[in-house]
């Protein structure tokens, strides 16, 4: 308020006795802000290895993530996540994932996320690296059961040799009642120049990658997680072994 209740008392007894004698009045309480249709979430985490669909981006060592969300009451977001990586030279040691989409009901109890995203490598040497890939899911509640079942599609592009890539996932949690425990199970199915056992240097553009495990919330923003993964294909330490991965994540 420009004016306060002290100044229009000094006001009233400059005016005349009769505003002075009069009733004092409360103060008026302030409006309150309107809700903005934004909101902004993030968070920072430290894994004991980044593994991408069952595959290890940081060489099997730990890596350094964070990353951002700016979401619309409409339901549409833009946002950006990074992580340390171990590359070589095509990739270099650092990985920036730059999407945007739009969340929301499709009805009672049944959601869809459908949007783009683009992998840059800002710090590749050699060759084109960044990509981009579509992707969609749906998500709903079975009982005490949270379940999504996601597609992810990278057309033709040179950075992946001039060849396509098809990811289907399923993801399962449960909520512990009455715990801050939740268990997590993961199934994703590969197709195409990403497949884990192409990488790992056989003909086999398919494969299935899993994941089994579970995160207990320790404070109000910070939680500790820990997954055992697996994939198909050839196995190669600290790349596509199967290994046991801990997880530190700070929400924002």
């Amino acid at each position: 308020m420009l004016t306060s209740v002290r100044s229009l008392l000094a006001a009233s007894m400059l005016a005349g006795s009769v505003l002075a004698a009069s009733p004092a009045f409360a103060e008026d309480e302030p409006a309150a802000a309107p809700a903005s249709d934004f909101t902004v979430s993030g968070n920072v985490a430290l894994v004991t290895d980044y593994r991408f669909r069952g595959v290890s981006l940081s060489g099997g060592d730990p890596a350094v993530q964070g990353g951002v969300t700016l979401s619309h009451s409409s339901g549409f977001y833009v946002g950006a996540w990074s992580s340390s990586i171990d590359g070589g030279p095509l990739y270099g040691e650092n990985e920036l994932d730059l999407f945007g989409g739009w969340t929301g009901d499709v009805a009672s109890g049944v959601t869809v996320d459908v949007g783009l995203l683009k992998y840059v490598y800002l710090t590749n040497d050699v060759g084109p690296a960044d990509y981009w890939e579509p992707y969609a899911s749906v998500a709903t509640q079975l009982g005490p059961v949270h379940a999504k079942l996601g597609v992810a599609y990278a057309w033709d592009q040179d950075s992946l040799g001039s060849d396509d890539n098809l990811y289907v996932y399923t993801n399962l949690d449960l909520g512990v009642p009455n715990t801050p425990i939740t268990v997590s199970g993961h199934l994703g199915y590969t197709d195409g120049v990403l497949a884990p056992p192409l990488l790992a240097g056989t003909a086999d553009k398919t494969g299935f990658d899993w994941s089994l495990g579970g995160s207990i919330t320790v404070l109000k923003n910070l939680s500790l997680g820990v997954s055992y993964i697996g994939v198909e294909g050839p196995s190669i330490n600290g790349f596509t072994d199967d290994t046991v991965v801990g997880t530190l994540t700070l929400t924002i």
